[in-house]
């Protein structure tokens, strides 16, 4: 799912690239009323809606499944930190590079994935603030380094890294 906010003058950015798994529109729980986000599937899939007063009582009566939600929005706050930091303070070039890993999962528990979900240019441009231009400009170059593949989707090799790493 992407998740994504228009501002007044009509310009969209990607807050969040969700995968299976995640919660979304989990806001209203603490009572947001307005919706100011969209979710969009970028690939065939099934959500799960679970009524409001539902989820509050499930997560009162069972221990596991609210620690679990909690770890998960507590996750996601770092994780929307992290890319505050990164608008602010890194190069376009390097806010990619770390895109890139995170949708292949680099940092995550288990073997991380080298495929990509399908995640378009545009989108990646949205993702950091960029024209789609200048990702590809860097999406090439990444590919010259050896950084990633595009044989049967978009495969990251964990050399990425250096991007990221690099000051």
């Amino acid at each position: 799912m992407k998740l994504t906010i228009v501002s007044k003058q009509g310009k969209e950015a990607v807050i969040a690239i969700l995968v299976a798994g995640d919660f979304l529109g989990e806001s209203c729980i603490a009572g947001q009323k307005i919706r100011v986000g969209s979710a969009t599937a970028i690939v065939p899939s099934s959500i799960l809606k679970i009524a409001k007063h539902e989820m509050l009582r499930v997560l009162q009566e069972e221990r596991a499944l609210s620690g679990l939600f909690i770890s998960y929005l507590l996750s996601r706050n770092m994780r929307t930190e992290e890319d505050l930091v990164d608008h602010l303070f890194n190069s376009s070039e390097k806010r990619l590079a770390r895109t890139l890993l995170l949708l292949a999962r680099y940092g995550k528990e288990g073997k991380p994935e080298t495929v990509v979900p399908e995640v378009n240019q545009g989108t990646l441009a949205e993702m950091i603030g960029v024209t789609r231009e200048r990702v590809n400009f860097f999406m090439n170059k990444f590919r010259k380094l050896g950084f990633i593949d595009y044989n049967g989707g978009l495969q990251i090799h964990s050399s990425l890294l250096s991007v990221v790493l690099h000051d």
